[in-house]
């Protein structure tokens, strides 16, 4: 085994994200990442630190042939489980895996957002008499297109959830990965990398740009009419399901990566306060869906009412920084 992946090795079972081991060290994680994807090697005074803090020989870190002892002073191999171990044909399906299943999801959102798109446009022209039909089938053409794309959404969403149960445990579970599957996750995140800020960036771009058409409407159709408005808000709504469906596709790939090397949102200390969060997320979810749908429903707002899942989503994440200063300070 190489110096790379000792490091990887008693880093996790200790327990320790890079960023914590980095600290220990007093170097970046950065550098920790560096040694971990074998792109450097740490000098002689660090290895000794390693050492020091691992509770290994010296020997051990730099001679690949020797094996790691059965038990340290510092590493507490009998008391508690390192994690579910990872082979590299489960690292590989998962990564295939969120691959498409971001596809999936991202399309299910984009066809949320356009779900009413229909309805506003349809309402708005049989209101200016541009439209022959009357108002109820206007509504009625509009809610049944809103109810398909929704549908199809929420099936996209429940064919991945079922899908996904099989790979849950990198979510919610403390992994252990067989040699070199964190060399080719590396890799491979660093492949992605150039995509995902293009993509990122395009999506957030796009979320801005999007009331661009309301300013448009308001210089060019200032006389009152209201169907320039309607048209705008339409485009608008379209604009942002495109910058949204980038940002959530790259962003659950860019996730996937990281839930294998259990680092960021993914490390181990996230993981444990995840899992304490989970029953207030899912009361929490549930309360802004049936919030969104009632509001809809009654006012046929339509228009405004999406914005509900940008503000819940920034309140959420108060929220779960609220509860960890919580259980910190009652710990």
């Amino acid at each position: 085994m190489i110096l790379a992946d000792k490091i990887i090795e008693l880093r996790k079972k200790n327990g320790w994200s890079q960023e914590e081991l980095a600290d220990r060290l007093n170097v970046s994680r950065q550098s920790v990442s560096k040694w971990e994807g074998a792109q450097s090697v740490p000098d002689m005074n660090m290895i000794l630190m390693l050492s020091e803090l691992f509770g290994v020989s010296t020997d051990y870190l730099l001679k690949d042939e020797l094996s790691l002892p059965e038990s340290t002073d510092t590493i507490p191999v009998d008391t508690e489980p390192y994690g579910v171990r990872v082979s590299m044909e489960e690292a590989s399906g998962f990564l295939s895996f969120k691959g498409y299943s971001a596809f999936r999801i991202a399309l299910g959102v984009l066809l949320c957002i356009l779900s009413p798109v229909l309805l506003i446009l349809l309402s708005g022209l049989q209101e200016a008499g541009r439209l022959a039909m009357t108002e109820a089938q206007a509504t009625g053409i509009g809610v049944a297109f809103l109810l398909v794309l929704v549908g199809t959404a929420v099936a996209f969403f429940v064919v991945t959830v079922i899908q996904g149960k099989q790979y849950e445990y990198f979510e919610k579970e403390m992994i252990d990965t067989e040699y070199g599957v964190d060399g080719m996750v590396r890799d491979r995140r660093e492949k992605y990398r150039p995509t995902y800020t293009t993509q990122l960036t395009l999506g957030i771009v796009l979320c801005v740009f999007s009331v661009i058409p309301i300013f448009l409407a308001m210089t060019v159709f200032g006389d009152g009419s209201d169907l320039p408005y309607i048209i705008a808000v339409c485009i608008l709504l379209i604009i942002i399901a495109f910058g949204v469906f980038l940002i959530v596709r790259s962003s659950i790939i860019w996730g996937g990566f990281n839930q294998m090397l259990e680092e960021g949102d993914y490390s181990r200390q996230m993981k444990t306060e995840n899992k304490k969060n989970d029953p207030v997320a899912t009361v929490y979810w549930c309360l802004v869906i049936a919030l969104y749908l009632g509001y809809s429903f009654v006012t046929n707002d339509w228009v405004r009412s999406w914005i509900v899942w940008p503000v819940a989503g920034v309140l959420f994440g108060a929220i779960e920084a609220i509860l960890r200063i919580v259980r910190k300070n009652a710990g």
